[in-house]
């Protein structure tokens, strides 16, 4: 069974105040946790961003997530690439997306993640950087933008 978790009322204090100063991976991960993801896709989102291999448990440990549901059924969590298929006009669409966002609301504070962004070659290098840039669009404009960046992100692919 793969459980299902979604921030509790401290982890949503935390994200407002950053009282407890969680190192950035941590912090990343929080963001990311949302109550429809489980714990084998944050998992794998926190791969991406470097994070502790233990990194739901730390966050479960702060009282920061909890486990709110679980599925009988696993389904592992399907690449960009089985959304998009070979279609190179939805793949440079979900790039320039990703381009523009990171002109329009980092500017040279995204200077990194676009040059991730413009090396990427496939849709699945450009799912993995999402973690990434949600993050740095919650520091820069708050966890909240983010979040409805991720779910925009997400239509798009989806079509």
């Amino acid at each position: 069974m793969a459980f299902i978790y979604a921030k509790t009322a401290a982890g949503r204090r935390e994200i407002e105040d950053r009282g407890l100063r969680l190192a950035p991976a941590l912090r990343s991960v929080l963001l990311l946790v949302d109550g429809q993801r489980d714990e084998h896709e944050l998992s794998q989102m926190a791969q991406g961003l470097r994070a502790p291999g233990d990194v739901l448990v730390q966050l479960a440990s702060l009282e920061l997530i909890e486990a709110v549901g679980g599925s009988a059924e696993i389904k592992p969590a399907l690449p960009v690439t089985t959304q998009l298929g070979d279609d190179p006009l939805r793949y440079q669409q979900l790039r320039d997306w990703m381009a523009e966002s990171v002109r329009k609301h980092l500017g040279l504070k995204g200077y990194l993640i676009q040059l991730k962004i413009e090396r990427s070659k496939t849709a699945v290098a450009l799912e993995q950087l999402w973690p990434e840039l949600a993050g740095a669009l919650g520091k820069a404009k708050s966890p909240a933008f983010a979040t409805r960046w991720l779910e925009e992100t997400r239509a798009l692919v989806l079509g």
